[in-house]
C-alpha cells in the first residue's frame, strides 16, 4: 500500500507521526469504456478550452475565480500558508461515544500507521481508545480540503473515518414521511418480534459481492458465445395488502425455515 497523506496525530501535547492509507478497495469489475462502433478504448483528455490542445498534468495549476472573472493561481505552498498545522496535523479536539454519531455522517475509512519514532505513543492512544470505548473527533486538511474525522481503534490499528460536516447533510424534513400515529400497537409488536427472530451477531464474512460474481459468469458465457436468457423480475407485494397478515406470514415463513 502507498500512503496518501503524511503528518502527525495531535493528542493533547503528544504528537504521533503517522501515514494515512486507504482502508478500502473496490470489489466491482474493472470495465473499460469502448466505442460502440469498433470497440476502441475511450480516453479522457485534459484539454485547454482556448486552444483545444491537451495539457499534461505537470502544466496544470489550481485557481480561484474572482468576481471580475480573473483567476488567483494557488501554489502548493499556499495551502500550507492557509493553515500549516491543519495540513500536517490530525488534531483531536474531543472524545465522544461513537453511538452518538449518526451513520449518515460517515464517509471513507483509512488506516493510520505510525513512524518508528511514534510507535509507543501510537500504541498508547490505541489502547486508551479501546479501554474508554471512545472515539476522537479530529480535523485536518487532505487534498486541499478541510476534513472532519473520527479516530477509533481495534486490537491492531487506529482507523480514521472521514465524516461529513453538518451543512453537507440535506434536511430530511423536505421528504414526505409518515407519522408515528399511523402505526397500530399490535403491528409494532409483531414487527419487533420479526426483527428479534431475524436478529443475530454481525459477521461481515457472511456478506459477499455476489453481483460481481454473477456478472463475471455472464461475461464468460458471452465470451463462449452462449445465448443468455433474459431474466424476468417481478416485484412481489404479497398475497394480501393487510400489513398485519404480511407480518404474520413473514414470521411463519421464518419458523418453517428454522424447523
Amino acid at each position: 500500500m502507498r500512503p496518501i497523506w503524511t503528518g502527525a496525530i495531535g493528542f493533547g501535547l503528544v504528537n504521533i507521526p503517522v501515514k494515512i492509507y486507504s482502508a478500502t478497495q473496490s470489489s466491482s469489475l474493472d470495465l473499460d469504456m469502448l466505442d460502440k462502433k469498433d470497440h476502441s478504448n475511450i480516453n479522457f483528455k485534459r484539454v485547454n478550452q482556448s486552444t483545444g490542445k491537451e495539457v499534461v498534468w505537470s502544466n496544470i495549476v489550481k485557481g480561484y475565480k474572482m468576481p471580475n472573472d480573473e483567476y488567483v493561481i494557488l501554489e502548493p505552498k499556499d495551502f500550507e500558508r492557509a493553515s500549516a498545522k491543519k495540513t500536517k496535523t490530525i488534531e483531536i479536539t474531543e472524545f465522544v461515544d461513537e453511538k452518538e454519531i449518526e451513520s449518515v455522517y460517515y464517509e471513507s475509512p483509512y488506516y493510520l500507521e505510525p513512524d518508528k519514532s511514534g510507535e509507543r505513543a501510537y500504541a498508547l492512544l490505541r489502547e486508551a481508545l479501546n479501554k474508554t470505548k471512545k472515539v476522537g473527533i479530529a480535523t485536518f486538511v487532505m487534498r486541499s480540503k478541510e476534513t472532519l474525522a473520527i479516530l477509533k481503534a481495534n486490537e491492531k490499528v487506529i482507523i480514521l473515518n472521514r465524516i461529513r460536516f453538518e451543512e453537507e447533510i440535506r434536511d430530511a424534513s423536505e421528504l414526505a414521511l409518515p407519522a408515528k400515529a399511523q402505526i397500530k400497537a399490535n403491528e409494532l409488536k409483531m414487527a419487533v418480534s420479526l426483527i428479534e427472530q431475524l436478529s443475530g451477531k454481525f459477521d461481515i464474512s457472511k456478506y459477499k459481492d455476489t453481483y460481481s460474481e454473477e456478472l463475471m459468469k455472464v461475461i464468460k458465457a458471452k465470451a463462449k458465445g452462449v445465448k443468455i436468457k433474459e431474466p424476468k423480475l417481478k416485484i412481489v407485494h404479497g398475497k394480501t395488502k393487510d400489513l398485519m397478515d404480511q407480518l404474520k406470514a413473514s414470521l411463519n415463513t421464518k419458523r418453517k425455515k428454522a424447523s
